[in-house]
């Protein structure tokens, strides 16, 4: 895999999953052909349609099927619709979520084929978008999960407000960090991580810190000359059914059938 992404796969025989680095721009700074171009050069790298939502911080939720995907285009689905998560149960779509130092967390329950992503930062651990992913992909059919957390700003360079570190306590139970600067901040793993144990889900973490990397993006390093990079989780198997598939599944899949086949 290209040096855009910060490892190969770290998803399972059925699931994909990536996390991007600061070599892909995913985000809004730039003017809406940038943005799609690089969404769908994304998605020929992957092999996969790329969904994206609007993120706002909440915890409205976007169940991707089949009448979602009809209007791909170069790969892309651009929903254009408020969430912070989303859920599919449609193999060869990845479901994306962008961030420069909010959590990303990739879910699926591989047997059940349903994958899910949510966009969690201090807003949307206080009110629990995991929980509503969760819950969507419990009415697609999951029981049990695995999840992926992507590369986030710590504990220690999140710096808030006392009384913004105190409100994120009372509301998580996760008690407020002292930044590597001795002033207060939060600690989103730690509130995401509790979630996700209360969810019963096996949990992957990369925990690096978006802020101290350079090889990842970070609104609170570069302010608002900050990319985005993603998040990204799908289920292989089966056939590419998305707009403009080509009608021989993704380019994932030609690679798993010459694998088979040689």
């Amino acid at each position: 895999m290209s040096a855009s992404f910060l490892d190969d796969d770290l998803g399972t025989g059925g699931v994909g999953v990536v996390f991007t680095s600061a070599s892909h721009d995913l985000g809004d700074r730039q003017d809406a052909a940038a943005r799609r171009h690089a969404l769908r050069r994304l998605a020929s790298g992957l092999g996969v349609a790329v969904a994206v939502v609007r993120q706002v911080h909440g915890r409205a939720v976007v169940r991707v099927g089949e009448a979602e995907l009809a209007e791909a285009s170069g790969g892309l689905v651009d929903l254009g619709r408020e969430a912070d998560g989303l859920v599919t149960t449609v193999p060869w779509v990845a479901l994306a979520i962008r961030v420069a130092d909010c959590v990303p967390i990739l879910l699926a329950d591989e047997d059940a084929g349903v994958v899910g992503a949510a966009h969690a930062g201090r807003a949307g651990v206080e009110k629990r978008v995991l929980d509503a992913v969760a819950a969507q992909m419990g009415a697609a059919g999951a029981t049990r999960l695995t999840a992926w957390v992507g590369p986030h700003v710590c504990g220690a360079c999140y710096e808030v407000p006392r009384e913004m570190a105190d409100a994120y306590a009372r509301v998580t139970g996760v008690p407020p960090t002292t930044t590597r600067w001795g002033t207060s901040g939060i600690d989103l793993q730690a509130g995401v991580a509790a979630q996700l144990a209360s969810l019963g889900a096996e949990v992957h973490a990369y925990d690096a810190c978006t802020l101290t990397d350079p090889a990842l993006h970070s609104y609170r390093r570069d302010g608002a000359a900050s990319g985005r990079q993603a998040g990204l989780i799908w289920l292989r198997g089966g056939r590419a059914t998305w707009g403009d598939a080509d009608g021989h599944g993704s380019v994932l899949a030609k690679r798993e059938r010459e694998d088979t086949d040689g």
